[in-house]
Formats: C-alpha cells, structure tokens, sequence
C-alpha cells in the first residue's frame, strides 16, 4: 500500500465526487480512478458505491477513513517533531474560545506565538463555551480551548490563567446604573440574560451559583451562547446579566457594568489541552502560554 493511495482515499471520501477530488489532487480523473481500485484490490474491499450520479463510502470505507486520517496525522507529527528537534517549530495548533469572555487573554497568546514562531499556524474556533471546548478536545478536533473552572471530571488538564469577581451588566437606564457598587439581591425582581443551561457554559453556572448565594434563583427571560450578544441586549434593555469583570472596558453603548458589594463570586479562566497529544507544537505554544498567562495567585 502507497501513501499516495491513502491520499487519494481520503479525497474522494471527502468529496464524494471522482472530479472534485481530482482537481484537488490536481490528477486526471482516470488515474485516480485507477489509484482507488488499487487499494481497494489490496485491501480485499470496496471502498465506494459508485454510479453515474453518486459516490458512497461503503461501510468498509467508512471504517477504513478514521485510520487513512491517522496515517497523515502521524506523518505531520513526524514531520514536526524532526524539525522541532533541529530547533525549529512549524504546524498548526487550533485553539476554541468563547468570544468577549476571552479578550483579555486570547490577543497576548496569540501576539506572542506570532512573534515567537512564524511558521506556527493559529486555527481559531470562535463560540466555544466550556463544555464544548472539553469536548473537542477529547476528540481531538481541538488542540487548546480557552474554558471556565471548574470542569467534569475529564482527561482534560487544565491550567488557571484568570480570576475575576463577577459584576452586573445593566442597561443605561437601570435605577441602579449609577451606582459604584450594587447588592446582587437588589436585583433579584429584574429578568436575567443568560447562556442557555444546557449549552455547559462557565458563565451560565457561576451566575446561577452566585444568585443562589444571594438568596433568590434568576428569573431568566433570554438566553443565548454568544457572551458579547447578552451584552448587546443588555443595552437594548431586554434584562440585566452578571458577567466577569474583564468585560467593564468593552460594555456596549446604553449599558454600564457595576461591581457587586457582596462577597465576590468568582469566574475562573483556564487553559485546556489534552496531556497525551503528542504534537510539538501544542508543547511549544503551551510553553509560551506559560510566559504571557501565569497563573494568578489566588
């Protein structure tokens, strides 16, 4: 078995069109054809169900693609690990994160492995709350996710590069926008913005825990995952949200943030990989993490 009919495999499984897959190889159709049947004969399968209109992977075929992925992924270890021992780091890392939550510490990561390490490559998932993020990592689709403390028991690690009381998000004209500071409970008949409860977000569970501190559970009248959009309709006026302190310099028009007086509950920000991926460029961005976003002594 080649390589190259490995490729080829894994082009056609992912277009599920004999000419598309061509192009992207930039190989007549014919011989790639030609390419398909020869691994097919050497397996002692078929790979595809092909006609004239369509193109299926087979159940062996379906069986067959996570391993051709493998193959190439271990490949491009190899291929970084090599030049990693001669000093020099090359390939991609992708990192999920949520969105406004993370302004304060995605920007000095990746400014740093940018000047750090040119040929790194930052693939950036934006919309990733917490139980997303463990997710993607235990399936490998992540290789770093910026995530809330505390998480699931997982094969995750985690790492704290962030402790922040939370505050309340109020519209402009709220009676309480004016105010240095503010009681949670004093909210407690105002309609909360949250993420919804099933998404698994950090922020969705630290206000909830800190309502209930406060004595009242939140009466919820909008929820939605993108952290920066409770914010926007803050400002409209749909309700009041709690959210972490980083977010006071980047508040929409018509809204204000007010720290709260009570006994702060805080919204912890991690680092997120996986421990047993092997790739050298995860450990070389990890170690630079380590330099721009210490762990806070708390």
């Amino acid at each position: 078995m080649e390589i190259r009919w490995v490729e080829a495999f894994i082009a056609v499984a992912e277009e599920l069109h004999f000419g598309r897959a061509a192009t992207r190889l930039r190989l007549a159709q014919s011989p790639l054809s030609q390419t398909i049947r020869k691994l097919e004969k050497e397996l002692g399968v078929r790979l595809f169900d092909r006609n004239t209109r369509s193109v299926a992977l087979t159940p062996a075929g379906q069986a067959f693609l996570p391993h051709a992925h493998r193959v190439f992924e271990e490949l491009e270890l190899g291929r970084q690990s090599t030049r990693a021992a001669a000093g020099e780091v090359y390939g991609t890392v992708s990192i999920g994160f949520s969105g406004a939550l993370n302004h304060l510490t995605l920007p000095p990561l990746t400014r740093a492995v940018r000047q750090r390490y040119p040929q790194v490559t930052l693939s950036l998932a934006v919309r990733v709350v917490t139980r997303d993020g463990i997710e993607q990592l235990e399936q490998g689709s992540l290789d770093i996710a910026l995530v809330g403390l505390p998480i699931a028991p997982s094969s995750v690690r985690t790492r704290l590069i962030g402790r922040e009381p939370l505050g309340a998000a109020l519209p402009v004209d709220h009676p309480l926008s004016g105010e240095s500071a503010v009681d949670l409970a004093d909210l407690a008949e105002d309609g909360f913005i949250t993420a919804p409860a099933e998404s698994g977000s950090s922020l969705q569970e630290s206000t909830l825990r800190a309502c209930v501190k406060a004595g009242f559970q939140p009466r919820v009248v909008q929820e939605i995952a993108d952290p920066y959009m409770i914010l926007t309709l803050v400002s409209a006026g749909v309700g009041v949200a709690l959210m972490p302190s980083n977010v006071a310099g980047i508040m929409p028009s018509a809204s204000v943030f007010v720290p709260l007086r009570d006994e702060p509950t805080f919204m912890d920000h991690a680092l997120a990989w996986r421990p047993d991926n092997p790739s050298p460029v995860l450990h070389a961005v990890l170690e630079v993490a380590e330099e721009v976003l210490p762990t806070p002594r708390t």
